[in-house]
């Protein structure tokens, strides 16, 4: 087993989930990410917590959707119990195909995803963290040869995030004293409101409200939002494409989209509900170890130089005691490159220029 396996499963189970003796874990594991499990199970073991590993396949997913006659049951029992019992929740993704569930009807996905909310509550309320076991079809999907692909995750993965962690408090410290985010480049022009609410510091920890291996980027829930903005990554969605996405916003709901391509998977997630209509995050990519376009969001929204916004499900860590951000079944991201004739202002002020932060060498403010 490449030493890297061990060391990313020591990080996932020790500064990401911080898993402790007696704790129940449930451990999700994809078709292709069994050298990792078997890692991160030794990891377990060692630190006396009680293991429950799944099997999380978008074949299976695929299969299910299609032949189901869209009834689902609201909640079901079993699956709800499982996730209530949970102290932590990780999940190791590692499919063979990342395209597995493009043909299941967005309608299909609608009517599954509305009748799960408790258990994706019973799952947030848990330690989880998701990661992936980098493999083949990654490597492929991000035109990359497999060892060179291995060298890209983990370089992402097996940060000093103590390090990182101080840095991006900086930015953290300037958004939670800031009232309105405004972004602008080639495409875009849009103003967020963010007082009241707190951002995160993610970094890779659930000790810092961060769910995510790797991480390394500084997130809050924006309302009001006013303007519009180009997403200029390219990305796949539900297993399609998606190319130059443009939204306009108006009284904070997206009153206008377009694409070059994949017009039609956006318009489905639009639909999903009321919710999904409005913004839940507004995040900034702060991982330097991350430096190229992969189309994997857990590595591409992280990356310095970009900012992305999620449609749908505002994360309660943003909010303060007692308030109720944008909910929805949904929560997708969607990328812009900052990196060139581009500003991101908080309250008049430009913090970031053309991807160098005022805090970085190099910033020309």
């Amino acid at each position: 087993m490449d030493e890297r396996v061990r060391e990313h499963a020591a990080v996932l189970v020790g500064w990401s989930a911080r898993v402790e003796a007696g704790d129940n874990v449930v451990l999700s594991v994809g078709p292709d990410a069994h050298e990792l499990a078997v890692a991160v199970a030794e990891e377990l073991g060692s630190r006396g917590a009680n293991l429950l590993a799944t099997y999380s396949s978008g074949e299976i997913t695929r299969a299910y959707l299609r032949a189901h006659d869209g009834d689902f049951d609201m909640n079901p029992a079993h699956e709800l119990a499982l996730l209530e019992s949970a102290d932590v929740y990780l999940s190791l993704g590692g499919g063979r195909n990342t395209s597995a569930t493009a043909d299941v009807p967005g309608e299909q996905r609608q009517a599954y995803n509305s009748t799960r909310r408790e258990i994706r509550e019973a799952r947030l309320d848990t330690r989880w963290v998701s990661t992936v076991h980098p493999t083949r079809s990654l490597a492929q999907q991000a035109n990359m040869a497999y060892e060179e692909y291995q060298d890209f995750a983990y370089d992402a993965i097996l940060r000093d995030w103590e390090s990182l962690a101080e840095e991006m408090a900086q930015l953290k410290t300037l958004l939670d004293d800031g009232n309105e985010v405004r972004l602008v480049s080639e495409g875009t022009d849009l103003t967020m409101r963010i007082d009241d609410r707190t951002a995160v510091n993610s970094a890779a920890s659930v000790a810092y409200d961060s769910h995510n291996l790797p991480s390394g980027e500084v997130f809050t829930a924006p309302a009001g939002t006013e303007g519009t903005v180009t997403f200029d990554v390219p990305m796949t969605l539900r297993g399609e494409s998606v190319r130059n996405v443009r939204l306009e916003f108006d009284a904070g709901e997206v009153v206008d989209y377009d694409a070059d391509q994949g017009a039609d998977v956006i318009g489905d997630i639009l639909e999903t509900d009321e919710g999904a209509r409005r913004l839940g995050e507004l995040g900034i990519g702060m991982n330097r170890g991350i430096d190229r376009y992969t189309d994997n969001i857990l590595f591409d929204e992280k990356m310095g130089d970009t900012v992305h916004l999620a449609l749908g499900r505002a994360y309660d860590a943003c909010l303060p005691n007692g308030e109720s951000g944008n909910d929805s079944a949904v929560h997708v991201d969607l990328i812009t490159d900052v990196s060139e004739a581009s500003r991101l202002e908080i309250d008049g002020t430009v913090v970031q220029r053309n991807g160098t932060f005022r805090f970085e060498s190099g910033f020309d403010g």
